[in-house]
């Protein structure tokens, strides 16, 4: 398997305070494919997504990237690791205000030595004729495709997303899910999607349901539809 999460654990706090968020995860996730991690809020999903992308570290247990194991990387391998493997989406979009549409996806394509074509992906977001405008006067929408395009125009290998719809409309929402599914299909980047959305999984290859920091269902779907016929 291309991405393997083995035996992770992490808690926060000390003595009596402490909370154990996730209490053993093992998960193999294949190249390509869109992976989706539901379940309510407090069940250690976006925990999960941090330490996969090398924001937080494990208490035990190891992730392992083709064959690389990020628990065996001195602070510089990780963050090399960092930029060579790994897009971050957010719900919040951070983009640098005072840079324009394409200079803060072209920030995305400095920490790649692979990176895609910024005019590309700007015309692939319908973002082309905004170019040249700041993030204040897009909308919520357009800002989350700009966030997209500087995730993707490195070019990685695994695209992390959490509630990357979080903060849209519906009709925005399945537009952004769209886009998602249609860069997986174009450049086969392998998607982990955090969602408390139970109607996303429905795009999903593999859908994994955490509770209570532990995995209750790990399935492959067998009736996945497009981004455009989800319902909610």
């Amino acid at each position: 398997m291309f991405l393997e999460i083995s035996g992770i654990k992490k808690g926060f706090g000390e003595g009596e305070s402490r909370v154990e968020v996730l209490k053993g995860i093992d998960l193999s996730i294949g190249k390509g494919e869109i992976c989706v991690l539901l379940g309510p809020s407090g069940s250690g999903k976006s925990t999960l997504l941090n330490i996969i992308g090398g924001i937080d570290n494990a208490d035990s247990g190891y992730i392992s990237i083709n064959g690389e194991k990020t628990a065996d990387m001195n602070e510089k391998a990780l963050s090399l690791y960092r930029r060579k493997h790994l897009g971050y989406i957010f719900q919040m979009y951070n983009l640098i205000p005072n840079l324009n549409i394409k200079e803060n996806i072209e920030v995305g394509a400095y920490l790649s030595d692979n990176p895609l074509d910024v005019d590309e992906i700007l015309r692939t977001l319908g973002l082309y004729e905004h170019r040249h405008k700041l993030p204040n006067q897009l909308s919520g929408g357009q800002q989350q495709r700009t966030a997209i395009g500087r995730a993707i125009v490195k070019n990685p290998d695994i695209l992390l997303c959490d509630e990357p719809t979080g903060a849209l409309d519906y009709k925005t929402s399945k537009e952004i899910l769209g886009l998602i599914e249609d860069i997986n299909k174009k450049y086969g980047n392998t998607v982990v999607m955090v969602t408390h959305n139970d109607a996303i999984k429905n795009m999903a290859d593999r859908v994994i349901k955490l509770r209570d920091g532990m995995i209750r269902k790990n399935y492959l779907n067998e009736q996945k539809i497009c981004a455009a016929e989800l319902d909610w």
